[in-house]
């Protein structure tokens, strides 16, 4: 039963992270205030996911910020790795 709760928190908790680099990568495309409550949050959870990978391939030299793809893999061999060590 405590598996079954931790691993249903922890599938909302990565879906929840999933979501919000979407909402990030959708706000990239439209103007938006950065100063909003809402957006604030947005901003305060994804950036320290992005951060590590916005150095790797600079935004100038393609025009295009690659870090929500970088982020996404992460996320993804993260919630795997600690999936299969858990359950």
């Amino acid at each position: 039963m405590i598996y079954l709760l931790l691993y249903k928190f922890l599938d909302i908790l990565f879906q929840g992270l999933y979501l919000a680099l979407i909402v990030r990568v959708i706000l990239s495309w439209v103007p938006h205030d950065p100063y909003h409550p809402i957006m604030n949050f947005i901003y305060r959870i994804t950036d320290p996911i992005l951060r590590p990978f916005q150095g790797i391939i600079p935004t100038g030299s393609i025009g295009i910020d690659l870090s929500p793809i970088f982020a996404f893999i992460a996320i993804g061999f993260v919630r795997k790795v600690i999936f299969q060590l858990l359950f």
